[in-house]
């Protein structure tokens, strides 16, 4: 079967403290593996072709967390960022971000900015990283935007002009993994007509493999978008 490669992937990276409680270590240990899965997956979207993958990094929930699970996640970030810069250079990926990123702190805003400086002219891929992100956050923020801009009558197309990243376009497909059966949030306005594809595999087990399991399900799909066909 030929695979049909989505533009657009979007991954809800889910079960990194589960995979770290089932080996009786800390929840932080999870996010470390994880990053491996990051790696891969970056990897694996390039090599198949995709255009656009969008990391479900950090919620707006999220903040809500221990004090010291954040911050470390937070450092994980940045160190991740400077490390990775050359890779994602080398591969032609293009680093961009979406959410209240006012909310981050300084230094890992600091590093996201430089990051997105130097990979602004690749054009093999786009990852975007949703932090500090909610998908309804996002269209009270387009809304308060239109308002702020006077526009009095709004269609989709305005409207989706207003959202952090306008150039984004709709997700083809949502991958989530974990087993669970939820948006939590992500992508919301985009995600209206996306594929969904839930995986059991906690996130720090997640690989290229896995991946290509997804596409090769999102390729059963008929898409119909309201039509008939």
């Amino acid at each position: 079967m030929k695979v049909k490669v989505p533009t657009h992937v979007g991954i809800i990276m889910d079960g990194n403290g589960r995979w770290a409680q089932m080996r009786g270590l800390p929840r932080v240990m999870g996010h470390k593996v994880g990053v491996e899965s990051v790696r891969s997956v970056i990897r694996a979207a390039k090599k198949a072709g995709v255009r656009y993958l969008t990391l479900y990094t950090f919620s707006s929930e999220n903040w809500q967390r221990p004090a010291e699970e954040v911050k470390a996640l937070m450092y994980m970030l940045k160190i991740l960022l400077r490390k990775e810069i050359r890779n994602l250079n080398h591969l032609g990926v293009q680093v961009r971000a979406i959410g209240d990123l006012e909310r981050l702190p300084k230094d890992v805003r600091d590093v996201l900015d430089f990051a997105m400086r130097e990979t602004a002219k690749n054009d093999a891929m786009v990852l975007t990283l949703a932090l500090s992100y909610g998908g309804r956050r996002e269209i009270v923020h387009a809304v308060n935007r239109i308002i702020e801009s006077g526009i009095r009558e709004v269609d989709e197309d305005t409207f989706a002009r207003f959202l952090y990243d306008p150039d984004l376009p709709d997700v083809d497909l949502i991958i989530r993994t974990a087993g669970e059966y939820r948006l939590s949030n992500f992508l919301l306005w985009q995600s209206a007509y996306a594929e969904l594809y839930f995986t059991p595999t906690l996130w720090p087990d997640f690989r290229e493999e896995d991946f290509f399991k997804a596409l090769e399900d999102y390729s059963k799909r008929v898409r119909k978008f309201g039509k008939v066909l």
